[in-house]
């Protein structure tokens, strides 16, 4: 088998050049973190930006060393046009994207011939595996919407929505007011208004980032603010933006056959992202929209995503939709695990009801795996709200669940436990119900090795 010595090696053999510091990139754990520091110097007109590299302590390394990162960068002028500047070293100065090495743990890079203060764009076509910190959420704003590189474009997006709605988080959970930030809503309409151009990039863009990323982020992992203000920012744009999602979803309908090429998928997703967004806004007409589209069977893309969007909203176009596509396919396995799923996963108060009451369905069978993780996978997986609501019924429900299917698939019924071993991410509230689940498991006398040994290792 070759290793990767061997394989650097025959590099460094065809090359002519010596690899030795890109060697750590395969001997060193964790995600490095790139932070910077600027000045521009207006009587000069020079502009210095400062890299500081770093990656976070691991247990086997608390130390590491610096690694070898291309930094793909450009600068934009305070307007978000492409800014003209000379890097040190270049002949002349230039609006284009260069790449920046840094070798060393803090690097400075000085450009001449700036006019005016720059914004720097750092990372562009995602050129390293790496997170870049603490950029000003006034720099992310207009790089979201004026970079000309569609991954940094959306990766500042994403970065100032993420703080916006982990503030918004905070303050919830200190019983404050949280009202919808306007800057992101000005996102959102800009991106939209630039769709046409690339309906995938809008799609993606406009999503915003997901309730168990936002977790991750925090400290304690709080589900209930978390969904709460997330919900609100997705109200905010349905209602906002509403006349202008609706000439967008219009503008999009598919007229001719079903296609399959990269532009007719973007298409679907970006119209489907505007119907997400209406219905979010919990009108009447938006949950018409949304029935509109199920009965119209285009595609099966086009009928899940108008299921999904009803399924998440207490109107009565969501029953109905659900009874139809059941009837509709009911014989076909794979699409019926979706019509589980979808139920399994809604953001509605009474889900953790509906999926005790899936569990109890003549086409639901505890013996078969796809089933299984369609309605017990999907709630605890794909449904942190629910999940983890603070009466602990979803751990229980969980842990019932396991304790019932491990003597039938002891191997998925393992599998099963890990959403219970999360607990070190909550509150001691939660860390206690989780726990006192995990102990329930194991008090089983005829568990699973698998089961006995997730469930062990997950209580700690």
């Amino acid at each position: 088998a070759v290793t990767i010595e061997d394989f650097v090696a025959a590099m460094e053999d065809a090359s002519g050049t010596s690899l030795a510091h890109f060697r750590a990139w395969y001997h060193q754990a964790g995600t490095p973190e790139i932070t910077l520091d600027d000045e521009y110097d207006a009587e000069a007109r020079r502009y210095t930006l400062t890299l500081k590299q770093g990656t976070p302590p691991t247990p086997s390394q608390p130390q590491k060393q610096p690694l070898v990162i291309p930094v793909a960068m450009g600068l934009l002028d305070p307007d978000g046009a492409a800014a003209v500047a000379r890097l040190d070293g270049e002949a002349a100065p230039s609006a284009e994207s260069r790449v920046l090495v840094l070798e060393a743990g803090e690097q400075a890079f000085t450009f001449d011939d700036v006019a005016r203060p720059p914004v720097p764009s750092l990372l562009r076509g995602f050129s390293a595996p790496v997170k870049l910190l603490g950029m000003a959420p006034e720099r992310l704003r207009l790089l979201a919407r004026h970079d000309p590189d569609p991954f940094v474009r959306w990766e500042s997006g994403q970065q100032y929505a993420t703080a916006v709605l982990l503030d918004a988080a905070a303050r919830f959970r200190l019983g404050q007011s949280v009202e919808p930030d306007p800057a992101l809503i000005e996102m959102a309409a800009a991106t939209l208004a630039a769709s046409e151009a690339d309906p995938s990039f809008a799609a993606e863009a406009l999503i915003l980032p997901g309730e168990s990323f936002l977790a991750d982020q925090m400290t304690v992992a709080d589900p209930e603010a978390i969904h709460h203000v997330r919900q609100a920012a997705r109200q905010a744009i349905g209602r906002q933006l509403a006349p202008a999602l609706r000439a967008r979803y219009e503008a999009l309908h598919q007229h001719g056959p079903y296609s399959i090429d990269g532009a007719s998928i973007g298409r679907r997703a970006l119209r489907n992202v505007c119907l997400a967004y209406l219905t979010a806004a919990c009108d009447a007409e938006s949950a018409r929209l949304a029935r509109a589209q199920f009965d119209a069977r285009q595609n099966m893309t086009d009928v899940l995503a108008a299921l999904g969007a009803l399924s998440a909203i207490d109107a009565p176009e969501r029953t109905d939709a659900l009874a139809a596509f059941y009837a509709d396919w009911r014989h076909d396995e794979l699409v019926l695990d979706k019509w589980f799923a979808i139920q399994a996963s809604s953001p509605l108060p009474g889900t953790i009801e509906t999926v005790h009451g899936l569990l109890g369905h003549p086409d639901f069978d505890v013996r078969t795996p796809n089933r299984v993780r369609a309605v017990v996978g999907a709630f605890a997986g794909g449904n942190p709200v629910r999940f983890h609501d603070a009466s602990g019924a979803g751990y229980r429900f969980l842990a019932d669940f396991i304790i019932r299917l491990d003597p039938i698939n002891g191997q998925v019924a393992a599998r099963m436990v890990s959403p219970l071993g999360q607990w070190r991410r909550f509150d001691p509230t939660r860390q206690a119900q989780m726990r006192g689940e995990l102990a329930r498991i194991l008090e089983q006398g005829d568990l699973s090795k698998g089961t006995f040994e997730m469930a062990s290792k997950s209580l700690g």
